[in-house]
C-alpha cells in the first residue's frame, strides 16, 4: 500500500532545504568540568542555546523502547525512534519479556538446541558480559545457562566479551567472577559448563560496518579453533593484561584462550555444536554472524571450519539481509518510517556519515531495513572512518563529512538531508578527557559551517542527538574520578535554526518529548501534517 502524507494549510516549509543534523553522543550535562560540551569552546552550540525554538528530549529508557528510566540509551534505539517517529520495545525488553514468559524455550529452534544438547553436543554461549543493556545483559545469559542445566545439557562452554565501554572501563572481573563460580557450581552437579576463550570488544569479535575483519578474525580463531594467549581462566587472563599494562581497559584487552590442564583449548568448536550469540543488538553482531553462516564467505581465512554448527542470535541482527537464519526472538515490525513516507511523496534526501555511523543514518533510521527505500530519491554516502583508537584522531571524519555535506546542498537537489557526527560518542567511549573536548569542538564547528550554508540557502537546520556521552567524561565517587565511558542517562537538545522565522510556529506542549517527536516535526517543516499514528509533532503552528 502507497503511503501518503497530506499538505499542511498554513505552512509550506522553506525555500531552500531542511537539514537535520545529529550529534550523536553529545547530551545535555551538568555544565561543570565532567560536561565535556561545557568545558569546550563551542560558539555554535552556545548560540543554539539562545534560540527560542528550543526543547530538551529524553533518549533512554521507556522513550526510545527500553525497559526501565535507569537504562541509557543507545544510537540504535535512538536512530530507530527518530526514524519511525514512535516508540517500539526494544532489545532487552524484548528479550525480557520472552524470558519472563517462557515464550524464548518454546520456539522450534530451542528444541533443536536442546536435542544437539542432549545428543552430547556442546552448546556454546557468545556474547557481551555485562550488565549495560547495550549489546546484551549477562541476566541473560545466566537464564540460558540455567535453562541448560535444568534440561540435562551436559555441555556448555562461554566465550566472554568484555566491555569496558557501557560499564566501568575496568570492570571485567565483576562480571566475569559469578560467571565463574555459576560455571564452577554447575559442574560440581556432574554437568562440564566452563570459560572458553574471551576479549575485549573493540579488538574481538564485536567490528561493526566492516570496518575492521582482523577483529572478527581474532574472535573466530579464539572461540572455533583454540588459537590465542593461553590461559588457566578468564580471570586470570584480565589480571595478567592489567598487570602487563596498568592503562589497560577492558575494551581493547587482548583476545584469551582457556586451556586445561594438558594445555589443551577446552572450548574449541565441534562439528555439530550450537554456537548462540547472546547478544541482542544487532550491529556488533553481523559479522560474526556472517562467518558462521556464510558459504561464500572471503573477508579472512576460516581455516577447517566444523561442520553441522546450528548458530543462531539472540534476536534477527539484519531483517532484510536475513542475518541470522536462526534467532531465539523476533525483532520489532517497525514500519512506515519517516523515510518511507518522504520517498511516497518524492522528496529528495541524503543520508550521511562515516563508517561508524553509517548504518545509523541508513539501516536503523529505516526500521532496520538494509539498502534504499527508493533510490529514485535517496542517495546515502558513507565517509571510510580511520582504523585507528578514536582519541589518536578525534576529528575523525567530520570536516570530511561537513565539505560533501556543503557540496550536495550546493545541488539544489535535495529538500531534505540527515547527517550523522560520530566524534561524541566514539571518542565518548574512551574516557580520554582532551580527545573528547577537541572531538566536541570540531563537532560545534563543524555544524556551524552547515548552519551558515543553510541559511544563505533559505533553509531550516535542526541539531539534536540520540543519546549523551561526551557531556558526561567522568563521576566523582567518595571524591574520587571515576572515569566515565558509557552513554549517558542525560536528555538531548533539540534546536530549530530557522532564519526566515516569522513566528509562524511555536514549540508545543508535548508532555515528556523525547526522539520519537522528532519525525512528526521533520515532516511539519517540510510542510506535512503528521501521519496519525505517529507521536505528536513538537511545534505547533499559530
Amino acid at each position: 500500500m502507497k503511503l501518503k502524507l497530506d499538505r499542511l494549510n498554513r505552512f509550506n516549509g522553506r525555500p531552500g532545504p531542511l537539514v537535520f543534523i545529529i550529534m550523536d553522543g553529545i547530551g545535555i550535562g551538568k555544565n561543570d568540568e565532567s560536561d565535556a560540551v561545557f568545558v569546550a569552546n563551542t560558539p555554535t552550540i552556545d548560540m543554539l542555546r539562545k534560540l527560542e525554538l528550543q526543547v530538551s528530549l529524553k533518549a533512554h529508557g521507556p522513550a526510545v523502547g527500553l525497559p526501565g528510566e535507569g537504562d541509557m540509551g543507545n544510537s540504535e534505539v535512538g536512530h530507530n525512534a527518530i526514524g519511525a517517529g514512535r516508540v517500539f520495545d526494544q532489545g532487552a525488553k524484548l528479550v525480557n519479556r520472552s524470558l519472563k514468559t517462557g515464550e524464548i524455550y518454546k520456539t522450534e529452534l530451542w528444541q533443536k538446541i536442546i536435542e544437539r544438547g542432549k545428543q552430547g553436543k556442546t552448546i556454546h554461549f557468545l556474547g557481551l558480559l555485562s550488565d549495560g543493556n547495550v549489546h546484551s545483559h549477562i541476566d541473560h545469559l545466566f537464564a540460558l545457562i540455567r535453562k541448560c542445566e535444568e534440561t540435562g545439557i551436559k555441555n556448555v562452554r562461554v566465550h566472554t566479551l568484555l566491555d569496558g565501554r557501557d560499564v566501568d572501563r575496568k570492570s571485567a572481573l565483576n562480571y566475569l567472577d559469578p560467571t565463574e563460580k555459576l560455571l564452577k557450581e554447575i559442574s560440581g552437579r556432574g554437568m562440564d559448563y566452563r570459560m572458553a576463550s574471551g576479549g575485549g570488544r573493540m579488538v574481538v569479535t564485536m567490528d561493526r560496518y566492516r570496518a575492521d575483519w582482523n577483529v572478527v578474525k581474532r574472535g573466530w580463531d579464539a572461540h572455533v579453533h583454540g588459537i590465542g594467549r593461553t590461559f588457566s581462566s578468564a580471570t586470570e587472563a584480565v589480571k595478567t593484561y592489567y598487570n602487563e599494562d596498568s592503562g589497560a581497559t577492558d575494551q581493547y584487552l587482548d583476545s584469551y584462550v582457556i586451556v586445561d590442564d594438558r594445555g589443551e583449548p577446552v572450548g574449541k568448536v565441534k562439528d555439530g555444536d550450537v554456537f548462540l550469540n547472546f547478544n541482542f543488538r544487532g550491529d556488533r553482531a553481523i559479522e560474526i554472524s556472517m562467518a558462521f553462516e556464510d558459504d561464500d564467505f572471503d573477508f579472512f581465512d576460516r581455516g577447517n571450519v566444523p561442520g553441522d554448527i546450528l548458530y543462531a542470535g539472540m534476536l534477527e541482527y539484519d531483517g532484510d539481509l536475513k542475518i541470522p537464519n536462526n534467532y531465539l526472538v523476533p525483532p520489532p515490525d517497525i514500519t512506515k518510517t519517516v523515510s518511507e513516507y518522504l520517498c511516497s511523496e518524492n522528496v529528495q534526501s541524503f543520508a550521511i556519515s562515516e563508517t561508524q555511523k553509517y548504518g545509523h543514518v541508513t539501516y536503523f533510521w529505516n526500521g532496520n531495513r538494509s539498502g534504499y527505500i527508493n533510490e529514485d530519491v535517496e542517495e546515502y554516502f558513507e565517509i571510510l572512518s580511520d582504523k585507528i583508537e578514536f582519541d589518536r584522531a578525534p576529528k575523525m571524519k567530520a570536516y570530511e563529512i561537513t565539505s560533501k555535506v556543503i557540496e550536495l546542498l550546493e545541488t539544489g537537489k535535495f529538500r531534505f538531508g540527515r547527517i550523522n557526527y560520530a566524534n561524541g560518542d566514539m571518542v565518548g567511549h574512551t574516557g580520554n578527557e582532551l580527545p573528547i573536548i577537541t572531538a566536541v569542538e570540531t563537532v560545534d564547528e563543524c555544524v556551524g559551517r552547515i548552519l551558515e550554508r543553510t541559511k544563505e540557502l533559505n533553509g531550516i537546520v535542526i541539531v539534536s542527538a540520540d543519546h549523551g556521552n561526551a557531556d558526561e567524561m567522568f563521576v566523582m565517587k567518595n571524591e574520587k574520578k571515576i572515569i566515565k565511558t558509557a552513554h549517558s542517562l542525560n536528555p538531548v537538545n533539540f534546536f530549530i535554526y530557522d532564519p526566515l522565522y516569522d513566528g509562524e510556529y511555536v514549540i508545543g506542549d508535548v508532555k515528556n518529548p523525547g526522539l520519537s517527536n522528532i519525525a512528526a516535526t521533520l515532516l511539519n517543516l517540510l510542510g506535512f501534517e503528521k501521519p496519525e499514528d505517529y507521536d505528536d509533532s513538537l511545534i505547533k503552528f499559530i
